[in-house]
C-alpha cells in the first residue's frame, strides 16, 4: 500500500466513522450515556474505576495501603507464607462497583467492546510482564459455557491486549475437559479441590509453550484457584515462566462481594 493510498483509506474510514456518529452517537460502555469517543467511559463512570498502581504485591497483584505492608522481595505476607505457582500478577483495576459493571456486561450481556477499554489499562498495568512475554494465553471456559455465551471473555481481553502490546495470542492452548461448579460459594480449599485436573494443555500447544514466558489472561482474579490450575498445566508442559494479567483484582475488603450471583471465577 502506497503512502497516498494509506492516507486515502484512513480518510474514508474517518469520514465513515464521523457519519455513523452523527446517526448513532457513541455511548458510555458502562452506563449508556453519550460520550465523545467510541469505546470510552463518561466522566461519572470513569471516576468510579480504580486502577491498581503501587504499592501492590509483586506476586499476587493485590493493592496495598502502604509499601510497609511489603516484604523484602515486594510480596505481601500471604504470598510469603503461601507462594502461588505463578511468578508475577498484574491487574488493571480493583474489583469494585465500577469495574464490576464493565466486566459483567462484557461477560454476560454481549458488550464485547468493553474488552477494548479494559485492555488499555491492562496493557499499562502489565507493561513489565508483557515486555518479556512470548505468548498471551487466555483462561479457558468449558465448551458448554462457551456455547451459552458465544465467546470466551478472557480470549477477547487477550486479543485486545495483543493488539496493544504486539504479544501474540494462543487462544485455545488450554482447555477444560470437564465443567466445574461456580466457585463463588466455595472456600479456598474447596476451590482448589474443584479445580484439580480441571485444566489441561492441548497436545498441539505443549511444544509451542516449552521454554517460553507466558502471560495468562483473565477477567477477574479472586482466590487464584483457576489461575493456579492453569499455571500448573503450563509449567508441566515446560513453560519457562507464567505471569498473570487480569482486568480486575479482588481485595481483602471485597472478597465477600464475589459471592453475589454471577460474580464467581469460572
Amino acid at each position: 500500500m502506497t503512502l497516498l493510498t494509506g492516507r486515502l483509506v484512513r480518510a474514508v474510514r474517518s469520514t465513515g466513522r464521523f457519519a455513523l456518529d452523527l446517526v448513532l452517537p457513541p455511548t458510555c460502555s458502562s452506563c449508556g450515556e453519550e460520550v465523545d469517543q467510541p469505546h470510552s467511559l463518561c466522566p461519572a463512570c470513569f471516576v468510579r474505576m480504580h486502577p491498581i498502581g503501587e504499592p501492590r504485591c509483586d506476586q499476587c497483584g493485590v493493592p496495598l495501603p502502604a509499601s510497609t505492608h511489603l516484604g523484602r522481595d515486594a510480596r505481601c505476607v500471604s504470598c510469603e507464607l503461601h507462594p502461588p505457582p505463578w511468578s508475577k500478577a498484574r491487574a488493571a483495576y480493583v474489583y469494585d462497583e465500577g469495574s464490576r459493571d464493565l466486566i459483567l456486561s462484557l461477560k454476560y450481556a454481549d458488550r464485547t467492546q468493553n474488552a477494548i477499554i479494559l485492555a488499555k489499562q491492562m496493557n499499562r498495568a502489565g507493561r513489565d510482564i508483557l515486555e518479556r512475554a512470548d505468548w498471551l494465553i487466555p483462561v479457558p471456559v468449558h465448551w458448554r459455557r462457551l456455547l451459552e455465551r458465544k465467546y470466551n471473555q478472557a480470549a477477547l481481553l487477550a486479543r485486545a491486549v495483543s493488539r496493544l502490546s504486539s504479544v501474540p495470542v494462543l487462544v485455545d492452548a488450554l482447555q477444560r475437559p470437564r465443567a466445574t461448579s461456580r466457585l463463588a460459594s466455595f472456600s479456598a480449599e474447596e476451590r482448589a479441590k474443584e479445580m484439580q485436573d480441571a485444566i489441561r494443555i492441548r497436545s498441539r500447544s505443549a511444544e509451542t509453550v516449552r521454554g517460553k514466558h507466558v502471560v495468562l489472561v483473565d477477567d477477574i482474579l479472586t482466590t487464584g484457584s483457576t489461575a493456579s490450575a492453569c499455571t500448573h498445566a503450563l509449567l508441566s508442559a515446560g513453560a519457562e515462566s507464567v505471569c498473570l494479567l487480569a482486568a480486575a483484582r479482588t481485595t481483602p475488603d471485597t472478597q465477600d462481594d464475589i459471592s453475589r450471583p454471577g460474580l464467581s471465577e469460572d
